[in-house]
Formats: C-alpha cells, structure tokens, sequence
C-alpha cells in the first residue's frame, strides 16, 4: 500500500507525463504544418516516449493497490516562431519535468517509500538524458541559425530518430 500523499503525488505526475505527450504532438502538428517532417517526427517520437513514461507511473501505482486518478489535460500551445524557439521550450519544459521528479525523489525519502524511491531512479536517469539531448539540438540549431541548407539537414537528421526501446531509451 501506498501512502495517501505520495499517491496523490505520483497520480499529479502521471498526469504531468500526459500533458507531456500531448505538448510534444502539439510540436509535431506545428513541425508539420511548416513542412518540417523530420523535426515533427522527432516529436512524435518524443509523444510516444512520454506516453510510454505515463504507462509506468499507471502501472507503478496500480502495482501499489493505489487508484489512477486522471484528470484534464491543459491545452499546449500550437506555435511557435522558429524551431529554436521550439527546442528551446523542450528544453525548459523537461527542465520543469526533472523538478517534479526531483520534489517525487524528496518525497519518497521523507515517506520512506523505498519502493517509490527505486522506481523514481529510472526517470532521473531519463531526466538527464532528455535534458542532453535537447540541449545538444539547441546548440546545432544556434549554429545552423536561418540558414535553409543547415534547416534541411538539420531536419533530415531529426526525422531518422528511431522509436524508444521497451527500457524508454532511443533505439539508436
């Protein structure tokens, strides 16, 4: 059994996970409407791999006899103005992610939760990887600036991101 506080914690989160996924497809859906395929197929990559991430918290918290509240999720914003300003925000919004896993690690050590606890490693291993990997494309797109040919590459490169492996880490 799972205590009441750290439920109603891990079920905010899980919600957190699917806003995450929708806030990624919204990405997608801008990537595609400018003819960015490659960059709207990283995001839904991106989609899929938060999906997956909110499928964990489902089952850690019915693996603990907790019940899986679900709540609304927040409508994302659907533009932005360059794809730097895009990855810019992926990178803040895993910044904010990583937080919230964070607060989730303090409480399960506050609560004792050793279960909880072990189970939070993984995502901030995760954590660090998704902050990495934005920042990285961050830095490229900075380079590349409004050049279309750097675009072009930059965009077929993105768009060979494979689907996450069953452990949540990309494939390639």
């Amino acid at each position: 059994m799972i205590a009441p506080k750290m439920l109603d914690a891990l079920n905010e989160h899980l919600n957190v996970e699917f806003y995450s996924a929708y806030y990624y497809l919204a990405m997608a859906a801008h990537f595609e409407d400018k003819d960015f395929k490659g960059f709207a197929t990283w995001m839904r990559m991106q989609y899929q791999e938060e999906l997956a991430h909110a499928a964990k918290f489902f089952d850690f918290i019915n693996d603990r006899e907790g019940v899986v509240q679900l709540t609304r999720i927040e409508a994302p914003p659907q533009e932005w103005d360059t794809p730097l300003a895009v990855f810019e925000r992926t990178l803040e919004h895993e910044q904010e992610v990583t937080q919230r896993i964070y607060n989730l690690v303090d409480l399960s050590l506050e609560n004792r939760d050793h279960a909880t606890n072990t189970f939070l490693q993984w995502f901030v291993t995760e954590q660090v990887e998704e902050e990495a990997t934005a920042s990285e494309i961050i830095q490229q797109l900075k380079l590349v600036g409004n050049d279309g040919n750097g675009l072009f590459l930059m965009d077929r490169e993105l768009g060979q991101r494979m689907p996450a492996d069953e452990e949540g880490a990309d494939a390639a």
